[in-house]
């Protein structure tokens, strides 16, 4: 069901028709989505982080789905800048990982979105980068993560999941990796599970900018049924309880000329070139915690 459901909705020609994918906007089916209401734990920093009050949340759980969560675009436009910035500017720069080391089109010490500038460079790079590894680096070969392959993790990053996990859940978040996705308009992550980490019992947040995307969550099972649900800029997905270890993906990309990160007339000389970027592109930081609760280290 889930394979089935993919190969669908990637598919080029003839393209997949989109009526039944889910978006997240009222009036909500109640045999679909039930709404919950965040939780206020105590003072937050939310301005920091460019978050909205959380009398503005719409917070929303799949009825077929328990613990998938959907968090719709908590930031003020500032916040998704802010964040914008981090994952192509900062969070591109050594010693973090990404895949053009890994085929050699960059160094270890070269900083992709400062050789961007570069037009000669920019054609070779630009478009050639599709994830980065933070604190600690997931090995896409042993899917296993290491002490020996780790740097820090952002503190920001930390922070955020912090602040949204204990207003969703009541949850102690402690992240400690992240993979940094980057999709262009023809781009797909297949089906897969996160289950690497030594604790697969703490949400994983997945944090999406830019353009849309088609979210297919199933079941713990491959042969389970599958959801299509549209993502947008700013959303943020939560996957809990039982839906922490279940089968997800991402099987298209799907333009959008809204850009809730713009307000006009408060966008500063250099925002040129990460508007173009998002435009034409999605970014999603995936952050999980690896670690159990007192555990240290690997």
């Amino acid at each position: 069901m889930f394979k089935e459901k993919f190969k669908y909705y990637k598919r080029k020609s003839p393209l997949p028709d989109l009526s039944s994918v889910l978006e997240m906007n009222p009036p909500f089916d109640p045999k679909q989505v039930r709404r919950i209401s965040p939780k206020m734990p105590g003072p937050l920093n939310l301005d920091s982080y460019g978050i909205n009050s959380l009398d503005t949340w719409v917070l929303l759980e799949l009825i077929q789905h328990p613990g998938l969560i959907i968090l719709r675009n908590p930031f003020t436009p500032k916040g998704q800048r802010y964040w914008i910035r981090k994952c192509l500017e900062e969070y591109t720069r050594p010693p973090n990982k990404n895949n053009l080391l890994t085929h050699g089109l960059l160094s270890e010490n070269d900083d992709w979105w400062h050789m961007c500038n570069d037009n000669e460079a920019k054609s070779k790079i630009y478009k050639q980068l599709r994830w980065v590894t933070l604190g600690y680096h997931h090995n896409w070969d042993t899917k296993v993560y290491s002490e020996n392959l780790k740097n820090d993790f952002p503190p920001e990053l930390n922070e955020l999941c912090k602040i949204i996990g204990k207003c969703i859940g009541n949850w102690d978040v402690d992240a400690q990796a992240a993979i940094i996705n980057f999709y262009h308009m023809d781009s797909t992550l297949s089906g897969h599970t996160d289950h690497s980490e030594p604790n697969n019992t703490a949400p994983l947040f997945s944090f999406s900018f830019g353009q849309n995307a088609v979210f297919l969550i199933g079941g713990q099972d491959i042969n389970d049924d599958a959801t299509a649900i549209l993502v947008e800029s700013g959303d943020c997905i939560v996957m809990s309880s039982q839906s922490r270890l279940s089968y997800h993906g991402v099987p298209k990309i799907v333009a959008t000329k809204l850009r809730p990160w713009s307000n006009e007339g408060m966008l500063s000389e250099d925002w040129k070139d990460f508007e173009n970027y998002v435009t034409e592109s999605r970014i999603n930081m995936n952050v999980r915690q690896v670690l159990n609760p007192g555990q240290k280290h690997l």
